[in-house]
């Protein structure tokens, strides 16, 4: 199937997907510990009927049981030898599948697989040890079997991570010419682990080239009711939806049931068609009954056909930005840019990043609504810094990026390595960069700055100005772009030396809002060598923004721009303009100048290394501790006044959903680095033999364990004796570990809904030993409820309340 007939199979059909595969082979056979992939080889019938099963009951696409078939999940085997034998082979399983449906039933509609491709279990840098491009070699890999094996579309499926799914979509068109669905999941706050909304996603991935894109798993039809309805207004692809049957609890026999019968799950999904949702289907705890019932209810529901025109928006991992010609004016943040900053240059060179912290940070809470990052200078590898200045930037703020280098190779570096919709800063006229830039912007779907400079320079002309800019537009729609996709620059020149540079500049301002194509500039460059320079911004700026000019790149700390701009929006009668204006001149309300940011207070040793923990600068934390050290504080009290006071403010930020995983976990990891310099200093005074002892581990049949090692790192950070053993662990082991240890706690981790019953068995287990440990329990489906229900002595919700938890439990204050 190609891209063009997979559009024309959605366009005028609600398109049934299956149902869940785990749960159901379990019921079939599956045991806990096994490689599903490899016991679906050894029992291919039990699959095939399975997938039989939807077919008869409606389904249209079925998944290929190759969803932990990836080298990563399979090196857990001892099988990564065998990836691609295993991917090829399994694709048939679901092939014969078909076959079978369709000699049963002649005249069917035909029906298809997908080649199912999800996580790897292995978190990526700078959360994780996996490189970005190892990850989409992974991809790859299995997505180029499954393409040999005969699938026909792919689907990246239960996905956590923005930018695992973007090193997926990337690694399937990089290897194929498949149709690409892809599916995450999503917390009860409506975001991913990571932090990311559904509409982030949206506008990240089908920038990308995902064909579809939706929702599985984590909820029932109810909690994704809303996250269908905030992306249908923006989605120019198919929306995807794959509901759980309710939420799970154990029956009397002590198995994983959910509360949704399959009547109930339909109607949910109904309104979920509704909404905009144009390919449904089924996960954990649905079955056959389940598509039976979706498959008639969705008869007469109309398909809502995906948005046909276009819209501007870019996005980081976090958060999106969408504008139009009238929104509100925009700056772009100037200040990552080592030009002219020789203290700035000198930390690049020492590859640190102190400083590009800073400036993100300050311009974010200044009224940035772009961050640009620039990395070019001499005594440096260019490529490799961009990428670790974007790592390090995405960590600081959740602002999109306009990525700013002139070598097309950084550039694509760059975009590949983003986890969103960039920005380009610039496609230009020139022969020798246009095209290949144009290529890179559109492989990764990123929206770009025009600049209006030819093979010959700088335009002499007005005229010539225009025909630059029409030369790459004319080549940008040629390749399948949009006008939305185009931010041209007014190539602003310097009124001190060419006396009409403001007019030409707001005559191409003007020309371009004819055209209906958003305009950038660099604002300062018009007043270069005059006297009182803010006095001639400000004005130039204001009417630059009366004749349509949608952002600049300039300093959002110059409280005069900002002035300028809010002064003239208000004016102009923007949305939202007067309470903007009325809000920051409030809050400002001393004399206009470069009053921002604040004057800084000197910060105390114990100040520094607190903001460092909660910042996650890993990179300056040492030095800033041994700074402490020097000036005579005891290492106790390092400790307890900065970094635990530090981690516990990180873990209010986490609960109050301003802070995500990868910001918890950095931060964890740097006060980590902390305590291992403290550490042998702080043993000298006293001893740990006394700190309760902990065994923690992934309960047998469940190999993810995320959520478990920053459980750990949480809790040996807070002077717990933490034994980790590790996932997929057997229960005489944990048990046998803990009474060995004569542990105060197990915390025990599950992910899926297909495992979590292994608890209890845990649980009875220690009992009958004569075990003493208590019980915690946590995992992205378990409940307290569930942790009642099977006699925990307490549940944790993440690791920040791990730590709050544990401590109840031991009586610690």
């Amino acid at each position: 199937m190609n891209r063009e007939a997979f559009r024309e199979l959605t366009e005028n059909n609600i398109l049934l997907l299956d149902g869940a595969t785990g749960t159901n082979l379990q019921k079939r056979g599956l045991k806990k510990g096994v490689c599903p992939d490899r016991w679906i080889m050894e029992n291919p019938e039990v699959m095939i009927k399975l997938q039989t099963e939807y077919l008869k009951s409606g389904s249209r696409i079925i998944y290929s049981p190759t969803f932990s078939c990836n080298r990563a999940k399979l090196d857990e085997f001892g099988l990564k030898d065998e990836t691609e034998l295993m991917n090829r082979e399994l694709v048939k399983v679901s092939r014969e599948a078909i076959d079978r449906f369709m000699s049963e039933n002649p005249g069917s509609p035909e029906c298809f697989i997908a080649g199912d491709v999800s996580m790897t279990g292995i978190q990526l840098e700078p959360v994780g040890p996996m490189k970005f491009e190892e990850l989409i070699d992974i991809y790859a890999q299995q997505i180029k079997a499954l393409y040999e094996g005969g699938v026909d579309l792919i689907v990246v499926e239960t996905m956590m991570s923005l930018q695992e799914t973007r090193a997926a979509v990337i690694a399937a068109k990089e290897v194929c010419d498949l149709p690409v669905m892809a599916t995450m999941t999503f917390e009860e706050d409506g975001r991913s682990l990571y932090g990311t909304d559904p509409l982030t996603a949206l506008i990240t991935l089908q920038s990308l080239g995902s064909d579809a894109f939706g929702i599985n798993c984590g909820a029932g039809p109810d909690r994704m009711l809303p996250l269908i309805e905030a992306m249908a207004p923006y989605a120019k692809i198919p929306l995807i939806c794959k509901p759980n049957a309710g939420l799970p609890s154990l029956d009397e026999n002590g198995d994983t049931v959910y509360n949704l019968e399959p009547g109930e799950f339909a109607k949910g999904v109904e309104k979920i068609i509704n909404a905009g949702a144009s390919i449904v289907g089924g996960c954990c705890g649905t079955d056959a009954r389940y598509i039976k019932e979706l498959s008639d209810i969705s008869k007469d529901c109309p398909v809502r056909k995906p948005r046909k025109d276009s819209f501007r928006a870019l996005s980081s991992e976090r958060s999106h930005l969408i504008f139009s010609l009238d929104s509100p004016f925009m700056i772009i943040g100037e200040r990552i840019n080592p030009t002219g900053k020789k203290k700035l240059q000198a930390e690049l060179k020492e590859g640190r990043f102190d400083m590009v912290r800073t400036f993100a940070e300050e311009q974010d809470k200044n009224g940035a609504a772009i961050l640009d990052v620039n990395m070019g200078m001499g005594g440096i590898d260019e490529n490799e810094m961009m990428q670790k200045a974007i790592g390090v930037v995405t960590q600081e703020t959740s602002l999109p990026l306009c990525i700013d280098t002139s070598f097309p190779e950084v550039m694509e570096a760059a975009l590949r390595r983003y986890p969103g919709r960039a920005l380009m800063n610039s496609i230009s006229a020139e022969s020798d960069r246009c095209d290949r830039m144009l290529a890179v912007a559109k492989k990764y779907g990123a929206m770009f700055i025009l600049l209006p400079i030819g093979d010959s320079g700088l335009p002499k002309d007005r005229k010539e100005k225009e025909d630059n800019i029409k030369l790459v537009y004319d080549k940008a729609m040629a390749m399948g772009f949009s006008k939305e996709d185009i931010v041209v620059d007014g190539l602003v020149g310097t009124v001190g030396a060419i006396k009409s540079a403001g007019v030409d500049t707001l005559e191409t301002i003007k020309y371009c809002r004819g055209l209906g194509i958003a305009t950038a500039c660099g604002l300062s460059n018009i007043s270069f060598g005059l006297p009182e320079r803010i006095n001639v911004n400000t004005a130039f700026l204001s009417m630059a923004i009366r004749d349509g000019l949608t952002m600049a790149i300039c300093n959002p700390n110059q409280d005069a721009i900002v002035r300028a701009a809010l002064s003239t929006d208000l004016l102009m009668n923007k949305d939202g303009a007067d309470l903007r204006y009325i809000n920051y001149m409030n809050e400002n309300a001393a004399a206009p100048g470069e009053k921002k940011p604040q004057e800084k207070t000197e910060k105390s040793p114990l100040e520094e290394v607190k903001e460092c923990v909660i910042k996650g600068n890993e990179q300056a934390v040492c030095d800033l501790t041994k700074k402490a050290l020097d000036a005579g504080l005891a290492p106790d009290i390092i400790l307890n006044e900065a970094l635990i006071s530090a981690i516990n403010e990180v873990g209010d930020l986490f609960e109050k959903g301003r802070y995500f995983l990868p910001q918890l976990i950095a931060s964890a990891k740097t006060m980590e680095e902390a305590i291992a310099l403290l550490e042998p200093l702080l043993q000298q005074n006293s001893s740990n033999d006394d700190a309760p002892v902990i065994v923690i581990a992934t309960v047998e049949g469940d190999i993810h364990d995320i959520g478990k090692n920053l459980v750990t790192l949480m809790l040996k950070n807070y002077g717990f004796k933490v034994t980790d053993l590790g996932k997929n662990v057997p229960k005489e082991q944990i048990v046998g570990t803990a009474m060995e240890l004569d542990a105060d706690i197990i915390c025990l981790s599950a992910l899926m809904t297909t495992t979590m019953k292994e608890m209890e068995n845990v649980i009875q287990y220690a009992k009958e030993k004569g075990c003493r440990a208590r019980f915690m329990i946590g995992g992205a489906v378990i409940t307290q409820d569930y942790a009642d229900e099977i006699g925990a002595d307490a549940y944790s919700a993440d690791a920040s309340d791990a730590v709050r938890v544990a401590k109840r439990i031991c009586n610690i204050q």
